[in-house]
């Protein structure tokens, strides 16, 4: 009988029994059982929280199954996150990368446990109107912070491609959707042949996340500040204002659909407006945005709509992470459509 546990984690004994002698080895743990049980949050890799007595870890590993050749990069996850130590940007310190695939079945790394709060629901509920502020001030920050580090600086230059961003992300994504997707989207055929023709001149390059929102980040378990920014997964060097209006496409997105707070008041609730939400990224940045704001979320929804379309695929191909992976998926299609309706103001702001 082995003395680890999986608890459901979808790991075999004998795999959990390895990734126990494995740990022990680096001295993350002593003589106590090892018990993995999944966590929720996040639709790509795999996560658990891993308990050996009084000592707690997060383990996160790629998926099981055909995979598309970029996706589920957990290497570039652990590698950014230790870069980004000892910056102004929170995150959970590294302790383990290992792609040897006979421990767990595939690549994963072991990562510090964050105690304190996730907020999965934009409007944070049961808040007072100054905490709210304060908390998306904090989420401002540290997006402003993570945009101010200098790649070379933590050894990130060879992170990504320098320059191109939106051109490279486009194809990348277009790609992905018209060879593997679920849904027929039309719109989202629309952004694919639109995008490439509108791309803003200039172009500018820092450390971008890729995937920042409120529920990737865990703030302390009392004070408006984050603790760590998680799931990583999606990061390069990439064009700042692309990762920032990502984030911003919460005002854009309704909140009866998914995620968002557009619809909602938000002078009420404490919660900044976009215009005000920007100009704060602005002052602790220097980076203005304004002018090509209508592309910018454009090719945000775009970028999104692909990501959960890739999710349906991958349900119907049965190597989905989460189990509401088909609900998620499902949101691709409206999302798509707001797009293209932000494609079409800009187009016509700009004729």
């Amino acid at each position: 009988m082995s003395e680890a546990g999986s608890h459901g984690s979808g790991l075999a004994p004998d795999q959990v029994e390895r990734l126990s002698q494995r740990l022990r080895t680096e001295g993350l743990i002593g003589k106590e059982p090892l018990v993995l049980n999944p966590l929720t949050g996040g639709q790509s890799n795999p996560t658990f929280l891993m308990s050996s007595g009084s000592k707690k870890y997060v383990l996160r590993k790629k998926p099981p199954g055909p995979l598309l050749p970029s996706a589920h990069a957990v290497d570039r996850e652990h590698r950014v996150m230790k870069a980004l130590q000892g910056t102004d940007v929170p995150v959970p310190k590294m302790f383990l990368f290992s792609d040897d695939e006979s421990i767990v079945g595939t690549p994963f790394y072991v990562m510090e446990f964050l105690h304190g709060r996730v907020f999965m629901d934009q409007s944070l509920p049961g808040m007072s109107r100054e905490e709210r502020g304060e908390i998306y001030s904090e989420m401002n920050r540290v997006m402003a912070d993570l945009h101010l580090v200098k790649p070379e600086a933590v050894g990130l230059e060879t992170f990504g491609k320098a320059g191109n961003y939106f051109s490279r992300q486009i194809g990348r994504w277009s790609k992905q959707y018209l060879e593997s997707h679920a849904d027929d989207i039309p719109e989202l055929r629309n952004l694919i042949d639109w995008l490439p023709q509108h791309i803003p001149a200039g172009d500018l390059t820092s450390v971008v996340h890729g995937d920042y929102r409120l529920d990737n980040l865990v703030f302390h378990p009392t004070d408006p500040r984050v603790l760590g920014a998680l799931d990583w997964e999606l990061s390069t060097l990439g064009h700042p204002l692309a990762d920032f209006s990502y984030h911003c496409m919460s005002w854009h997105i309704p909140a009866t659909l998914w995620r968002g707070i557009g619809g909602l008041d938000l002078e009420s609730l404490g919660i900044p407006s976009e215009s005000d939400y920007v100009n704060m990224y602005a002052k602790r940045t220097g980076l203005s945005a304004q002018e090509h704001w209508d592309f910018y979320i454009a090719y945000n929804l775009f970028r999104m709509a692909a990501i959960l379309d890739g999710i349906a695929r991958r349900a119907l191909d049965g190597n989905a992470a989460s189990a509401d992976a088909v609900e998620t998926g499902k949101k691709a299609r409206p999302l798509a459509e707001i797009g293209w309706r932000y494609a079409l103001r800009y187009k016509t702001t700009r004729a």
